[in-house]
């Protein structure tokens, strides 16, 4: 059977968002999960790893569904291994489970899926002209994304709700912010479920996009 590699920026597996990749591979390919953050201990993580000013922030989920704060400078030669080591055991398709902007991944043979290669293209055929939500887990990535979406002539509004806090009404209040400004919204991260998108769609009574079923669904397509 074909395998398709996962990488979670926190740690693996990711009990959470595996079962929405896995209902569209519909038994196809195995997924293969490494998380960047595998062996790691939050303490080790909150003093090793924690963004310094200005840093790209980035947050994820361990496996003890404690959630993490951490700057993507840091993680990113760990990241690079994660995939070297993938593309060693010989997986030819590397799925990175994290909407954020990585630049300079590299492979050697292996296809790299990047969600924000993406995502930002597929959302602005969807969105065309109406007006555009954004839903993310950090109040500094309301500014760090910013450019994700501007060379798509998108200039989304953001509301902050963290997928690992566990926290409903900040789903409720993130929704309330954007329900009477925009005609659809994205929930940007990786780490937001299904159930989260129903809340949000039944609070604003709006379209909401759950970027890992759209990436499920496009990754579907190439295995």
């Amino acid at each position: 059977m074909e395998k398709l590699g996962m990488i979670t920026i926190g740690q693996a597996p990711r009990t959470d968002v595996a079962p929405i990749i896995e209902k569209y591979l519909d038994g196809r390919a195995e997924l293969v999960q490494v998380g960047v953050l595998d062996g790691m201990t939050k303490e080790y993580i909150d003093q090793n790893l924690y963004p310094e000013a200005d840093d790209y922030v980035l947050t994820s989920r361990l496996v003890t569904n404690e959630s993490v704060i951490m700057s993507r400078e840091k993680i990113k030669p760990i990241l690079q291994k994660k995939i070297d080591y993938l593309e060693e055991i010989g997986i030819q398709q590397i799925l990175l489970l994290c909407t954020g902007v990585f630049p300079g991944l590299t492979t050697k043979t292996s296809f790299l899926i990047e969600p924000d290669h993406m995502i930002p293209p597929t959302v602005k055929a969807l969105v065309a002209n109406r007006r555009f939500g954004v839903i993310v887990p950090l109040v500094e990535q309301k500014e760090n994304l910013k450019p994700k979406y501007s060379p798509f002539g998108m200039d989304p509004l953001f509301a902050v709700a963290s997928p690992y806090k566990n926290d409903m009404a900040s789903y409720e209040a993130a929704a309330n912010v954007l329900k009477n400004s925009v005609d659809i919204i994205l929930l940007d991260c990786m780490g937001y479920t299904e159930e989260a998108r129903e809340l949000v769609a039944n609070t604003t009574g709006l379209p909401v996009i759950l970027s890992n079923a759209i990436m499920a669904k496009l990754v579907s397509e190439m295995i």
